[in-house]
């Protein structure tokens, strides 16, 4: 199933200081005077949400988070809760990106915990999922993304707005890809997961390719079938490579 209407978000992770607000303003300046049927999501550091829905404001762009903690308040020291994210302008928030369930050791029950927390607060959580190489080579990357789509995934997703990227975790920041045919196919387990757990909404949520995706390799990703949009890194910092993507959509 093709989607015409692509979801394209940047996850700047921790970089973007505030030269980065000079590129955000000439994206947003672009696609003012070239306005894109995408819908464009940044996603910044949390202390930038502000300034960079500032630089915004009027355009297709609106801002993201990058994770948040699962409980709305508390004793949580240098944690920051959805509700907090979405009086700072955020409109989604990915969450159980690879490098935090490698990293900060999150599991598919902690990111399901999350996914309810940025629902609640009535914020667009975007799951991520993805096998690592050893995964694939094992010949199990199906069964694992499969599991996290179950896992991650909670049923209070079935009506609200939310996104599942798939991401390789051997893809990102290495510069490989998979092939479009091994992308197609994970797709299609997502597809197959939703659409058995949440019918109609299961069907048309977004289901977004992340790993090293560029202005070179947009356009074939991105009409691969089933590809709903894309999650992109290092090449969102740059407003010509992340308007290239867009508009390659």
């Amino acid at each position: 199933m093709k989607q015409s209407v692509k979801l394209i978000v940047g996850n700047w992770k921790m970089n973007g200081a505030a030269g980065g607000l000079e590129q955000v303003r000439l994206l947003a300046k672009a696609l003012k005077a070239e306005p894109t049927a995408n819908h464009v999501v940044l996603c910044p550091p949390s202390t930038l949400l502000e300034r960079i829905g500032a630089a915004v404001a009027g355009s297709a762009v609106q801002v993201g988070a990058q994770d948040c903690r699962a409980e709305p308040s508390g004793a949580f020291t240098g944690c920051v809760s959805a509700e907090l994210l979405g009086e700072a302008g955020a409109k989604y928030v990915i969450l159980g990106h690879s490098e935090r369930r490698a990293g900060f050791a999150e599991t598919d029950e902690l990111v399901a915990a999350k996914a309810r927390a940025v629902l609640t607060a009535g914020l667009s959580p975007i799951i991520c999922v993805g096998e690592t190489l050893e995964q694939r080579d094992a010949g199990k990357a199906a069964d694992v993304v499969e599991r996290q789509v179950r896992g991650s995934v909670p049923d209070e997703a079935g009506t609200a707005a939310f996104a599942v990227s798939y991401e390789p975790v051997w893809a990102i920041g290495t510069g490989r890809t998979p092939t479009l045919d091994q992308i197609a196919e994970i797709h299609a387990v997502v597809r197959r997961v939703l659409a058995e757990r949440f019918r109609s909404a299961g069907e048309t949520a977004p289901i977004l390719y992340g790993g090293s995706v560029n202005p070179k390799n947009a356009a074939d990703i991105l009409h691969v079938d089933g590809v709903g949009g894309a999650l992109v890194g290092g090449a969102s910092l740059k407003a010509d490579d992340f308007l290239a993507i867009i508009r390659a959509a």
